[in-house]
């Protein structure tokens, strides 16, 4: 794996879940199902992100740094989270 970002994505219920957004290395293949079952190893189960999100690249900004409201609102739609989105929270 050569990156991953943790983003927190709407929820009906909980009001916000775990994404993580992976950018594999080049040639590498990686499921989900592979990052869930490596993931229960070294973390807690709550702490486990709900969605993963494969991607070839990041949005950055001018200086480099990974622009994650941008992958929100990416994931957002690729999830099809738009509803959820609406739902207001304290």
């Amino acid at each position: 794996m050569a990156d991953v970002q943790v983003v927190g994505v709407p929820d009906a219920f909980f009001g916000e879940e775990l994404l993580a957004v992976v950018f594999p290395k080049a040639g590498e293949l990686l499921t989900e199902q592979e990052l869930r079952d490596y993931c229960q190893g070294q973390i807690s189960h709550q702490k486990i992100p709900r969605y993963f999100l494969f991607v070839d690249a990041y949005p950055l900004t001018a200086s480099g740094k990974v622009q994650k409201f941008v992958l929100r609102e990416q994931a957002i739609a690729a999830l099809g989270l738009e509803e959820a989105a609406k739902t207001k929270t304290a």
